[in-house]
Formats: structure tokens, sequence, C-alpha cells
């Protein structure tokens, strides 16, 4: 198990797994890739590996355009970490009731797990596609969508497809490894 910074701290991988989905907006096959202000759930699983530690888990996420909520759980169903966003302020609450906040997604991973994790770039890269306006490298398969982004150290692998959303994606960079299979999307207007 991944150790985390500070005493009675969550297990590093299911702060990650929480926090990967912190970021942003997604959209939904049939809806426009542009729609930011769209309310969705999503549901899947995360597996990490980082240095010689790994795990998995299953995620529930709730996002509408001022909110997220994201609860962690284990392969069981039993409550692993809820995380909560409202407007500026990022909360991590773990199954033993701690509490961490910070103003942004990035300073709580910073402080829980050692390293800034660049969830800037996950609302994107989970649509499959580059972050505007920063370089990136993209490379297509045979339908014209992204096979694989390089982009802000990070390199994104998409190896499965439903309509026109990733289903499934690797995010690795030096000593790091992520796995996201997307099990069930649902949004609303």
């Amino acid at each position: 198990m991944l150790a985390c910074r500070g005493a009675g701290s969550p297990p590093a991988w299911y702060a990650l797994a929480a926090l990967l989905f912190l970021a942003g907006c997604a959209t939904l096959t049939g809806v426009p890739v542009e729609d930011s202000a769209l309310e969705f759930q999503l549901q899947g699983r995360i597996a990490l590996r980082y240095g010689n530690e790994g795990g998995s888990a299953r995620i529930d996420w709730r996002h509408a355009p001022a909110a997220d909520d994201l609860y962690v759980t284990n392969a069981m169903g039993q409550g692993i970490a809820r995380i909560s966003r409202q407007a500026e302020q990022v909360k991590l609450v773990t199954a033993d009731g701690k509490d961490y906040e910070a103003k942004d997604a990035e300073s709580l991973t910073e402080r829980v797990l050692g390293w800034r994790l660049p969830l800037a770039g996950l609302p994107d890269w989970v649509r499959g596609r580059p972050v505007p306006g920063r370089p990136a490298q993209v490379k297509k398969d045979d339908n014209g969508r992204p096979k694989d982004i390089t982009q802000d150290d990070w390199n994104i692998e998409y190896t499965a497809w439903e309509g026109e959303l990733p289903s499934r994606l690797t995010l690795s960079r030096t000593g790091i490894q992520i796995r996201l299979v997307v099990d069930q999307w649902s949004a609303k207007r």
C-alpha cells in the first residue's frame, strides 16, 4: 500500500484515484464536446501503479459546473474516500472521517500525496483531446480520433472508445501509471 504524507492519511492511490476526476467537465456520446455546462454522472474503475506500489478502486463521480462529488470505493463497495468541490474549495474526507481541504486540487494533492497532480489537463484528456492553447503532440487512429496525446509531461494513450468518448485510457509519466475504464456515463441538462 502506498503511503501518504501525514499520520492517518488515506493510501495515496485512493486519494489519487479520487482526485483524478475533480478537474472539470466531461461530455457524453451525442452531446457536443464544447458543452461545458453539462451535469453528468460517471462510474468507472481506476488502476494505479506508483513506483513499485499499485492498487485499484471504483469511482462514482457527479459533476456540475460549480461542484463535484466523487466517491471512491473498494471492490466490495466499501467507502474509501469522498472528494467534493464547491466553487473554489476542495475537500477530501477519508473513511475514518479525517478531513483535508484546499483551495484547489493541485495544492491538496501536493499536501496529501507529496506531489502535484496536473488536474488542469484531465477534463480535456478524458474527452479525448489535448488542452487547447498548450503545446501537445497528437497521434491519431484510422478513425481520426486521438490514439496518443503527449502534453505537460504526461502521455495519454486511448485504447478503446464508446462513440465519441474514450472508454479506456492510460495516463503515464515517470514513476506513475493510471488506467481508467469508464463503465457508465449519464447526463442531464
